[in-house]
């Protein structure tokens, strides 16, 4: 008697999806022999059933007909997407009502309504599989729900965005200006004809607030996360920051206080160029994540791209088909926002150092009236930094570095400095991140 194959059904046939039945009809016999399952992929399903794919399908199983999938009994687990929100809710609802265990890539979707999908496949006796919705093809999902389970997570530090890491480093190391560096990414394939949502940070929120859901056990959405994108950063700021010892990251941030409050941010950050994220360059993605026993653990690997976005998917598969997520998916509880949203922190109330960059005239006691500026508002300094520069309007800058300080004094002393007669452009501002590292 023939084994009986585990049956997937497919929505979405584009770059991850093509990734996916890559992996399952390429490899089924690898995978088999070391799981023991048999995976088939028994449906496709695509508006376009005509484009090109790098891969072949066995024929007869690409349609634009989803009711074909939802409604073969005999397809167990299926597989969204098709990105976006709305559709693609629709979609993963009707594959729950329909019986079958979903996996997905959909970040923004779990952002969004995470909860709400969570509850709706408890209710169907089903589960939801999202690996591959947080930094590509690295383990992080299962390795904050399995791997640290025993452990109350305090602190999440990640670069969750190989564009905006990609474009920072070729800053950092070829010293390129942003466009250049946009431009080369987009030329790679590592950033979209609109980067929009990858510059600006909302990608990286995203999956914050995935990951800090898992994380902090509570129901965080993407309006809780303070995002700041890396547009607007200037060459000039990366090289001032490398002579004082830091590198630039777009860092992903969530912190949890021992007194129960989640600060939640994401933002471009100077963080010591020591540290190991530091050194987390081009595309890839790396998350340092500080539990109460383990102490400091960190991931690293593609975030995105076909494959391993794809392996992600197919490793959820497995675990659906063994058994594994229908069990620890049981006990995805989330407290819902009405109990955890006063313990959301403002970035007004977070304490931080902080790079100011100050163009101003070049002539005698500039710096005691900065100096004053921050005095009135109880800022102490921890560096000072000037650059002769010859230029016609006699006009220099002035880095200063902070002492920690909370950020509501900062706002207020930046707009201080901004009437000032001797400040001759606006303000530039940049959070500096100390990293907890373990040492013995």
């Amino acid at each position: 008697m023939s084994e009986k194959a585990i049956k997937i059904g497919l929505v979405g046939f584009g770059t991850v999806g093509s990734g996916v039945a890559k992996i399952l009809l390429e490899d089924g016999d690898y995978i088999k022999a070391r799981t023991g399952l048999k995976l088939e992929l028994a449906r496709v399903v695509d508006i376009d059933t005509k484009k090109e794919r790098p891969v072949k399908l066995p024929a007869g199983i690409l349609t634009s007909d989803l009711n074909s999938l939802l409604n073969d009994k005999d397809i167990q687990i299926g597989i969204e997407l098709v990105g976006g929100t709305k559709i693609a809710k629709e979609i993963q609802l009707k594959m729950l009502a329909a019986g079958k265990d979903v996996v997905t890539a959909n970040k923004a979707l779990l952002a969004e309504h995470g909860n709400e999908l969570y509850t709706a496949a408890h209710k169907a006796d089903k589960c939801i599989a999202f690996e591959a919705s947080c930094a590509g093809g690295i383990p992080i999902i299962s390795a904050i729900r399995t791997g640290l389970a025993a452990n109350r997570i305090k602190a999440i530090y990640g670069i969750l965005n190989g564009t905006c890491n990609y474009i920072l480093s070729n800053m950092s190391k070829k010293d390129e200006s942003f466009r250049t560096a946009l431009k080369q990414a987009q030329d790679k394939g590592y950033a979209e004809a609109d980067p929009a949502l990858d510059i600006n940070g909302h990608d990286s929120a995203h999956k914050l607030a995935i990951l800090a859901s898992i994380s902090f056990g509570c129901e965080i959405l993407p309006s809780d996360i303070f995002v700041e994108g890396i547009e607007n950063i200037d060459i000039v700021d990366i090289r001032y920051g490398k002579e004082m010892g830091y590198t630039l990251k777009l860092l992903a941030i969530g912190q949890k206080t021992d007194d129960g409050k989640l600060f939640l941010r994401v933002h471009p950050s100077f963080i010591s160029s020591d540290n190991a994220l530091a050194r987390v360059d081009g595309p890839f993605n790396a998350i340092s994540i500080f539990g109460h026993a383990v102490g400091q653990t960190m991931f690293y690997g593609r975030g995105a791209g076909m494959m391993p976005t794809a392996s992600a998917v197919v490793a959820d598969i497995i675990e659906i088909a063994m058994g594994n997520s229908k069990k620890l998916f049981k006990h995805l509880t989330l407290e819902p926002r009405n109990k955890i949203s006063s313990s959301i922190g403002k970035i007004d109330e977070l304490a931080s150092r902080f790079y100011i960059k100050l163009k101003v005239s070049d002539k005698p006691g500039v710096f005691a009236q900065i100096c004053t500026v921050l005095a009135n508002h109880e800022i102490s300094l921890s560096g000072v930094l000037q650059h002769e520069e010859h230029n016609t309007a006699n006009v220099v800058p002035a880095i200063v570095i902070t002492h920690l300080t909370q950020q509501k004094k900062i706002t207020a002393a930046l707009a201080d400095f901004a009437k000032l007669e001797i400040v001759k452009s606006k303000p530039v501002c940049i959070r500096i991140v100390d990293i907890p590292e373990d040492s013995d």
